[in-house]
Formats: structure tokens, C-alpha cells, sequence
């Protein structure tokens, strides 16, 4: 299995604990008071004036910066914080890419974010489209006593961190200051951070959500955040709006997690028989062994250190015992896909009483629709009037309702279109959206569409003499079951003057 160059779990700092999140089962609420318990069981961090708590889902990190020691009720003043994160996660600060967020002045309830430029210096500041702030003065799980309160809701994208991430456990470096009007005081954590990364903390997610039990399938409970149970008979799962991965009609793909039934390995574990075996039978085909290399992460009390899986000379594996933490507990094989024709496949997994090979203690057998392949794109033609409009032209456009008009493709033979986006782009960051459509359950096995007409009347004007670029988006309806994956983009740049 190929390795992360250069990549390690561990703390940045000798004796420097890491910050571990803990899974949310339910979205934090930022207007609920922090004892209302959404905040129970998080993961806790000490620094000198109070305490830094985290939970996470698969969408956003929840973090409360704790700050016992600011115990002036006194809104309005200069008390501010920021909060920094290494998004590329190289100890180093990264202009233009590294995150830093802050307050708009004298708005304790808005946040803002900038980017860093280099130590201590960062852009003008923009407002995140997800993430959140609230301010709050209340006791806390930490403390009986009044005290100010910092409580984020941070996009997971806008960090560059994913739950799905194959080779690792997902994480990234952080450090923030608070600063307090009355007392007085300004406190960093690491001392320094925003002139040095090397000093950032270590912050580790979770991935391990708590699946209601009537959800799980008996056996394999779930791929990825996926119960088995919402997968159909064609192998294309379906999940409630409200779950933690929200998905509808998808195939499957990428590298996939099958998670085990945690009740029921511990039963197998506890009887002896932790020997299992996995088999995948292709469209056509009939069922061989799946061989496959991985690596788990063991916290050991400090950190996750790196733990290598595969199977015996004869394709057997053997189950971890379930009572050590793992960074995806009770994973029971991690494959990659990408190499598998479209189709549906049958994965089976059988465990064996004691050392037999032919006594089967549980077997369960699951249906994957398997889709590594992204829709087509294309932009067939721009069109002004009748004549076709090359790349790179410059083309004088008259009064309305003289305009554009396009034809464009987005196609999926398989079936698994999510989404397309046709958009143009120009000026100083500025877009316009020229057409767009999503998938639907009543679409069922959506292959979009190929020449379409766009505008399907009329013509297009664009919003003022630039040079545009015409950009075309389709994405996959595939998971691998944390997050929708595949998208294919093609562009076209065109100036466009408004005479």
C-alpha cells in the first residue's frame, strides 16, 4: 500500500498533547447555552486561562474556546480572538492559503476570515458562507463561575480536511489567541503561533459516528458512514436528509471502509472466532478472495501510531480485538476501487468458529454498485446569431436582445449524474450562472443530457465587456461513503465587448 511521503501522526512539540475531537451525533446548536449538552463528551485541551473543546461530524468542526479566566461581562469592549489553521498541513506558513479567522470589529456574533501572507500579516477579510461564531457569558462544563465563551462552527472544507481520507487520520494544526478587556490580559496558544507554525497544536477528528443500531446490517454495519441497510438490491444507497451523509440513488466508489456490526464483533471476538474471510464476485463473474493492504491508527494515550493490516498466506484476516481505539474502529477491510469496471458487485464476508475453515460462525453479502468513471463534458459550440464563436475570439455583442447561446453535454452512460453547473466567470472574481441542474429521485438513473440547447430560448448577455471564461461542471452521484466523489470540468475563454 503506498505510503504519505513525509507524513506522520504525531504531536508537533515534544510532550504536546493533541487536541481529540470527539464525533457529534447530533449538529451543535452555536445559540444553545454550552451546558445545554450538545458539548457533552467533547474533547478537551488545557492552555493557561481555560479550556479549548472539540466535536466533529462529517460536514463541520465544532470547537469552545473556554476562557475561564474572562470573567468581565463587558460586551461591546475590544475582547476579540483569533483562530488559525495550517491548511495544508506543512508547519509553515503558506501565503494565500493558510486560514486565520477573527471578528468583524464590535460584531462578537459575525466571523470573518482572511488568509495569512506570511508571519503575523494576512489579507482583507471576507465572511465564510457556513462557518459560525457565537459569543456567549455563562458557567460552563469547565467552571460554575460566569465567564466569556467562544464557540465556532467551522466548515470541514474550509480547512482541507476530510473524513475520508484513505492513507490517514484525518487532522490538522491549529492555534488561536483570546484577549480580555477585563481582567486584562492577551494569551496565545502556542505562544507565538501566528509568526510560527512549527508551534501549532495538533488537532486529530473523529470519524466514528454512533449508527442507530436498527440501521446497521448485521454483520457489515456500515461502508463508511453508510449503514448497509440503505443500501438496495442494486447496490445504490439512499439516506435520510437529516443523516450525516446525505446521499440519493448513489454508486459507490474510491477507496471503501467496510465497518463491522460493533455488537457483533465483540460477540465474535469474545467467542474465539476472528478469523474471517472477504470475496467480491464482478458482474458475470463468480466469487475469488479480496486481497487487500491497509493501515489503521491505535491512539496509544498521546497520539495515533500507524498499524499495517493484511491477510494470511491463504487470503484470511484476522479481527482486531474491538476494545482498542482506533482511528476507524472495527474496520474490517479498506480497498481500492479504481480499478474495477462499472457493475454491480456482491462483496461477502465470513467469519469462522475457531481455526476451521469450513464452520461459519456469521456471513453477510452485500450489493455495490461500483462507478470509478466520471460523466462527460463538453462544450459542443457558442454560437453568436448563427456563426460559431472560436476560442480565444473577441466578439462585439449589440443591443438586447442580441446575445449567446450554447450547446452543451454532461453524460453518464452508468447513470450516476449528480449535478451540472454552467457558469461564466470574469472581472475580479465575479461569476454569473448561465444554467445549472440537479439530480432528484424522480430522475432515477440519471444520464443527463448530450447537445442540449442553453439558453432553450433567446440568448445569453453577459453582464459587461470582459474577457469570460465559460466553465462547465458535471458531478458524479458516486460515494465512497463519507462524501459524493468524481467531477469532470472543461472551460472556454472568450471576450465579450457590449457595444
Amino acid at each position: 500500500m503506498a505510503k504519505l511521503r513525509n507524513f506522520s501522526i504525531t504531536t508537533p512539540l515534544l510532550f504536546a498533547f493533541p487536541l481529540k475531537s470527539t464525533w457529534a451525533n447530533s449538529p451543535i446548536n452555536l445559540g444553545a447555552p454550552i451546558n445545554s449538552g450538545g458539548w457533552e463528551n467533547a474533547g478537551s485541551l488545557k492552555f493557561s486561562r481555560g479550556y479549548i473543546m472539540a466535536k466533529n461530524d462529517a460536514n463541520f468542526l465544532y470547537l469552545a474556546i473556554d476562557v475561564l479566566e474572562d470573567t468581565g461581562n463587558d460586551p461591546g469592549t475590544n475582547d476579540y480572538f483569533w483562530l488559525s489553521f495550517d491548511y495544508n498541513r506543512d508547519r509553515a506558513i503558506t501565503s494565500n492559503v493558510d486560514v486565520n479567522y477573527a471578528l468583524y470589529k464590535n460584531q462578537p456574533n459575525k466571523l470573518a476570515i482572511q488568509k495569512y501572507l506570511g508571519p503575523g500579516s494576512w489579507t482583507g477579510i471576507s465572511v465564510p458562507p457556513k462557518s459560525e461564531v457565537v459569543q456567549e457569558f455563562a458557567p460552563s462544563p469547565n467552571s460554575e463561575v460566569s465567564h466569556r465563551i467562544w464557540k465556532f462552527k467551522i466548515e470541514l472544507k474550509e480547512i482541507n480536511v476530510s473524513l475520508s481520507w484513505p492513507l490517514s487520520t484525518p487532522y490538522t494544526y491549529f492555534g488561536f489567541r483570546v484577549r480580555s478587556s477585563n481582567p486584562g490580559f492577551i494569551t496565545d496558544f502556542p505562544g507565538g503561533f501566528y509568526k510560527d507554525f512549527t508551534k501549532l497544536r495538533q488537532l486529530i477528528l473523529s470519524r466514528k459516528p454512533t449508527i442507530p443500531s436498527a440501521d446497521l446490517g448485521p454483520l457489515v454495519g456500515s461502508v463508511g458512514l453508510i449503514p448497509t441497510t440503505k443500501i438496495d438490491v442494486l447496490g445504490r444507497a439512499t439516506t435520510d436528509p437529516g443523516y450525516y451523509v446525505h446521499v440519493e440513488n448513489a454508486a459507490f466508489g474510491g477507496t471503501l471502509n467496510l465497518i463491522g456490526n460493533r455488537t457483533k464483533l465483540q460477540q465474535l471476538y469474545a467467542a474465539g472466532n476472528r478469523k474471517y474471510k472477504v470475496e467480491i464476485d464482478p458482474p458475470g463473474g463468480s466469487y475469488t478472495k479480496l486481497i487487500s493492504n491497509w493501515s489503521n491508527y491505535r491512539w496509544t494515550g498521546s497520539t495515533y501510531a500507524l498499524q499495517s493490516f493484511a491477510p494470511s498466506a491463504y487470503g484470511y484476516y484476522q479481527l482486531p480485538n474491538p476494545a482498542i481505539d482506533y482511528s476507524i474502529d472495527d474496520l474490517l477491510i479498506q480497498f481500492p476501487t479504481t480499478a474495477l469496471l462499472p457493475g454491480l458487485y456482491k462483496i461477502r464476508v465470513t467469519f469462522y468458529i475457531g481455526s476451521s475453515y469450513t464452520s461459519v460462525a456469521a456471513q453477510q453479502e452485500l450489493r455495490l454498485y461500483i462507478d470509478n468513471h466520471v460523466p462527460a463534458t463538453n462544450i459542443e459550440s457558442i454560437k453568436h446569431g448563427s456563426s460559431e464563436v472560436s476560442a480565444c475570439a473577441i466578439e462585439s455583442i449589440g443591443a438586447a436582445p442580441d446575445g449567446l447561446n450554447f450547446r452543451i453535454t454532461a453524460n453518464d452512460p452508468e447513470g450516476n449524474l449528480r449535478g451540472v453547473s454552467f457558469y461564466a466567470t470574469y472581472g475580479a472574481g465575479l461569476s454569473t450562472s448561465i444554467y445549472s441542474e440537479g439530480y432528484s429521485l424522480s430522475k432515477g438513473n440519471w444520464t443527463g443530457f448530450t447537445n442540449k440547447l442553453v439558453p432553450a430560448s433567446g440568448n445569453w448577455r453577459p453582464p459587461q465587456s470582459c474577457a469570460y471564461s465559460f466553465i462547465l461542471v458535471a458531478t458524479a452521484r458516486t460515494t465512497n461513503g463519507y462524501s459524493y466523489i468524481g467531477k469532470n470540468t472543461i472551460h472556454r475563454n472568450l471576450t465579450l465587448l457590449l457595444s
